[in-house]
């Protein structure tokens, strides 16, 4: 299991690694791993939200708990306890971030250009200190 201290140390390295990206010109990876970054944080505030103390890690500990086994960020927003905050406010940022995907990653090389990246980063560093 992953604790929420765990969740949260690894998103801010994903974001931490999609920004050396982005710096490096490496758009695409950098897409993909700033959507990972939002994710791993909307699920650590989904612990907090349901008062768990870790995060289902491996396939057999989701087992008990295959509904939140989800890549999803509208879905994971709203389990999180935080889509009135965020859609609520009709946050731009969560416009830019919704359309993310994992499946990102396999995508043909060049899908994420410097614009679309730099916005995805933007969006998701205001989002996430909301969270």
């Amino acid at each position: 299991m992953l604790t929420i201290l765990n969740l949260e140390e690894i998103s801010a390295a994903r974001l931490h690694d999609a920004q050396s990206l982005y710096a490096a010109g490496r758009y695409d990876g950098a897409y993909y791993l700033a959507g990972y970054s939002l994710e791993l944080a909307l699920k650590a505030r989904l612990c907090k939200t349901l008062n768990w103390a870790d995060f289902p890690m491996t396939h057999k500990e989701f087992e008990r708990f295959r509904s939140f086994k989800v890549h999803d960020l509208e879905v994971l927003l709203k389990l999180s306890g935080y889509e009135p905050a965020i859609k609520g406010k009709q946050l731009p940022e969560w416009s830019t971030v919704k359309v993310w995907q994992p499946e990102v990653r396999y995508r043909p090389i060049g899908f994420a250009n410097e614009k679309s990246t730099s916005e995805m980063l933007r969006a998701i560093d205001t989002l996430m200190g909301k969270l």
